[in-house]
């Protein structure tokens, strides 16, 4: 079975992985040889042995062009996450980990509630095409997004008061509330973001394996175990499976 998968996957023999290299959660660093280290590519160099095949690591800066190549030929499985507007063109695999998303505010708003954010008049930056700007896209009625080109663009937009409230990945956020005293955090996230194996649609053998082979990651202890590897186990959530 694995070797009809590696064919249909990945018939040059090489596993071509597609990484967004914007989430320091999941491609943390840069290993000896200087390719991107993180809990993210070492998922995809496990599929790609357990296939038996090689494996290129490509990187995109952000979530939207790795999502938008792919049907150019330029990766086979892309670690992205999953959202309901990508899923119109890639098929999702169940997820590896997930992230909360929360937002954060200064405190003379006193917002209690997430729901108390969609207001209208209220501005909320967040870092285009991210998935939680797809959430809120989707679910937003009242507040307005500003969209900005990075994440750290979407935190400079709060940081000088050119918008209300800042939509991001809580690990960030935590760091940025402990900058400011004013800055303030609703604990219960908005949404999260389920990271997860991305190909091209019309390919429901490879959606199977790829969903068995990370129920098994999971039950085996290996995801919990590059958890610790990364120094992520206290930013980051594994998925729970039946």
């Amino acid at each position: 079975m694995n070797d009809f998968i590696s064919k249909k996957i990945a018939p040059s023999g090489v596993l071509r992985v597609g990484l967004n290299m914007s989430n320091f959660l999941l491609v943390s660093t840069e290993d000896a040889s200087g390719l991107p280290d993180g809990l993210s590519p070492d998922v995809g160099k496990k599929i790609a042995k357990e296939l038996n095949l090689s494996c290129e690591l490509i990187k995109f800066p952000n979530p939207g062009l790795l999502a938008d190549a792919v049907n150019d030929d330029k990766w086979d499985i892309g670690n992205i996450a999953y959202e309901k507007e990508r899923g119109k063109t890639i098929d999702f695999s169940n997820p590896y980990i997930n992230i909360d998303a929360n937002f954060i505010f200064r405190s003379e708003s006193n917002f209690k509630s997430n729901e108390e954010v969609d207001t209208p008049g209220t501005k909320i930056a967040v870092f285009e095409r991210s998935a939680y700007d797809l959430w809120l896209t989707d679910n937003l009625k009242n507040a307005q997004l500003v969209r900005a080109s990075s994440i750290e663009e979407s935190h400079n937009l709060f940081r000088n008061n050119n918008v209300d409230v800042l939509a991001g990945l809580k690990s960030k956020l935590v760091d940025e509330v402990k900058t400011n005293n004013d800055f303030k955090m609703i604990t219960n996230p908005f949404t999260y973001i389920k990271q997860s194996i991305g190909i091209k649609k019309g390919n429901p053998e490879i959606l199977e394996f790829l969903n068995g082979f990370i129920s098994k990651l999971i039950k085996e202890g290996y995801i919990e175990q590059l958890l610790k590897k990364h120094k992520v186990q206290d930013k980051l959530s594994i998925p729970k499976i039946d």
